[in-house]
């Protein structure tokens, strides 16, 4: 009987565990969604509200936006070379590759600029940002500024979320020239395309509402990106070594709130629905 008893206990614990470990898992997105919400509208609320520090915002935009210009220019132009070098190759087996420079700059718009530059964001401007923010936690600098009756998430969180609104479009832009001109370099310099009709077909087939689908997709990506990152600094516990945690969690969320936005802005827009 006692034996049975110990077994009997033995499988109600196990179970409770296995319950648990489910209900975390379940349950710790939604409470992640919660506390992102929470910090977006409180850094929303504090941008309205004196005192307006300007230089925060100005320094804040030069370190997301020019300080991210080299790597998203470079990430654009192999982007938009390997898309020439592929698609002039494969289009030319079926006598279509003069639609080359249309699908490159539809595939840029609409998709790989938004996508590709908020992921070079994320993993220079964003990691940087978690770990400073972090930094900052974990050296009592973020409780500091409150016993000066400063706001820290006005002071911290909301000049970043904006330099991610007004700063990811434009780097989404230059991000889209730079891989147009790098596929335009290796499909008519190294591939003999002509340069007419691939600058005609992309004018062409490229519309307005191409490229204000990729803006759009970006600013949402760049609050996105600055609001993770500052969520996980901003909230970092254990010292130097929670710090590197909370940098690698903000890298790696970013990553997947980009795809996981990308498909639903791309849902709404096409009229398809989520699922």
């Amino acid at each position: 009987m006692a034996e049975a008893e110990r077994t009997s206990t033995q499988i109600r614990t196990w179970l409770t565990s296995v319950l648990t470990e489910a209900a975390r898992l379940v349950l710790t997105p939604f409470a992640e969604i919660g506390t992102l919400y929470k910090m977006l509208v409180s850094a929303v609320f504090a941008i309205f509200r004196p005192p307006f520090r300007v230089g925060n915002y100005v320094a804040a935009i030069e370190f997301v936006g020019i300080g991210s210009i080299f790597i998203v220019s470079l990430t654009g132009f192999f982007t938009g070379a390997v898309l020439g070098l592929q698609l002039v190759e494969n289009f030319r087996k079926v006598g279509l590759e003069n639609q080359t420079s249309a699908v490159v700059g539809f595939g840029l718009a609409r998709e790989l600029g938004p996508v590709f530059t908020a992921l070079m964001v994320s993993s220079r401007a964003g990691s940087a940002m978690a770990a400073q923010l972090g930094s900052m936690r974990v050296s009592s600098q973020i409780d500091a500024l409150k016993t000066m009756a400063v706001h820290p998430i006005q002071y911290l969180v909301s000049p970043r979320l904006v330099a991610g609104l007004v700063t990811v479009p434009i780097l989404t832009a230059i991000f889209n020239v730079v891989a147009v001109f790098g596929a335009w370099l290796v499909s008519v310099k190294m591939l003999a395309l002509d340069s007419g009709i691939f600058l005609d077909n992309l004018k062409q087939q490229l519309q307005p509402e191409d490229i204000t689908h990729g803006l759009v997709k970006a600013s949402v990506f760049g609050v996105a990106v600055c609001l993770i990152a500052c969520r996980q600094g901003y909230h970092t516990s254990g010292g130097a070594e929670g710090v590197g945690r909370a940098t690698n969690r903000a890298v790696v969320h970013s990553a997947i709130a980009i795809l996981a936005l990308d498909y639903v802005l791309t849902a709404l827009s096409l009229g398809q629905g989520l699922f």
